[in-house]
């Protein structure tokens, strides 16, 4: 096993040379570049700039060289965890901007990720164990109605009801206006704390990766494996039903969860972009998005970095966890 982690760990390299090539071409097709996007910002501003302050930006920022020597410039700061300096955000170091971002990214993503599993496999069991009941086709119907509902528009659901029903006065974000920018403290630690059930609970109940994935994925898994012969050959010699589901029918019918969890882990980061822009998340998905809008190739192209190796070293945390989970699964 450890062999095999070590040969996927470097097959990782060249994929994410590949990637960080293909992202920068991605960002840089787009007519123009933030110089043009930030003259475009200051005309709807009512203010401009003249072409020399513009073409001395361009130079600045070395957006007037050839696209592979751009390319080089930004690669070469890898091993120093260097990724450029976000032209869109007040010439801000980008690992500076992901730092504390990635860190927030991660405590709303790992809740969703654990409240997300821990209600849906069991309700995923029950519909399974008992298809076609009344029950079933209750949870059926509610897991649909969450699959087709927008996640922003529970998250405008979930602003509009404390607001318009019971008097709150700020909903949405992290923190409390007094507690942004100011150091880390207990305080602040309960006032995060205090902020997290919303984004959180719309994450976990709409979306493709909430409950209602989860758990029609784990109904369809269980049928299938309910059906197969050694099911039945095991209830035939006498064993409880409960062994036969948990002990034997659980333990395959999860594995297509396992290796989902690995393919959801970047959309976890990332939050649901329009999500985190309604409720005021900062997280690192609004600011992927302002960096695509402003065509900022240092922040944008950054963070599809940084989400590529969450996918690729969640993959490899699937396979692990697949190895564990099912004896028949062995990697030489």
């Amino acid at each position: 096993m450890l062999a095999y982690i070590i040969r996927r760990i470097l097959y990782m390299i060249p994929t994410i040379i590949l990637i960080s090539i293909v992202s920068f071409i991605i960002i840089q097709l787009p007519p123009g570049d933030w110089v043009t996007s930030y003259a475009a910002q200051l005309r709807a501003q009512g203010t401009s700039a003249s072409i020399e302050a513009l073409e001395a930006l361009r130079t600045h920022y070395g957006l007037d060289k050839p696209m592979y020597v751009q390319y080089l410039k930004w690669v070469s700061g890898f091993p120093r965890l260097d990724f450029g300096i976000a032209m869109s955000v007040l010439n801000t170091p980008v690992s500076e901007l992901l730092g504390g971002r990635l860190l927030l990214t991660l405590i709303v993503s790992s809740l969703t990720l654990i409240f997300t599993l821990v209600i849906a496999i069991p309700i995923g069991i029950y519909s399974a164990t008992h298809k076609y009941t009344l029950m079933d086709s209750f949870l059926s119907v509610i897991a649909f109605i969450s699959l087709s509902m927008p996640p922003f528009l529970l998250a405008l659901i979930f602003i509009f009801v404390p607001v318009f029903y019971f008097g709150a006065q700020t909903v949405g974000g992290l923190f409390s206006p007094e507690y942004i920018g100011q150091p880390l403290s207990w305080g602040k630690i309960i006032d995060l704390i205090k902020h997290l059930p919303t984004p959180v609970a719309v994450l976990t109940i709409c979306g493709t990766g909430g409950i209602a994935a989860f758990m029609r994925l784990m109904r369809a898994n269980l049928l299938d494996i309910l059906g197969e012969q050694y099911i039945q050959t095991g209830r035939a010699k006498g064993l409880k039903e409960r062994v036969v589901i948990y002990k034997h029918a659980v333990r395959i019918a999860i594995n297509p969860i396992i290796s989902r969890i690995g393919v959801n882990l970047p959309e976890l980061f990332s939050g649901t972009i329009i999500v985190a822009i309604v409720l005021n998340l900062p997280t690192i998905g609004p600011l992927f998005y302002r960096g695509l809008i402003a065509q900022d190739m240092y922040l944008a192209g950054s963070i599809l970095l940084v989400l590529a190796v969450i996918l690729l070293f969640g993959n490899l945390a699937a396979d692990i966890m697949l190895a564990w989970s099912d004896p028949r699964i062995r990697y030489d």
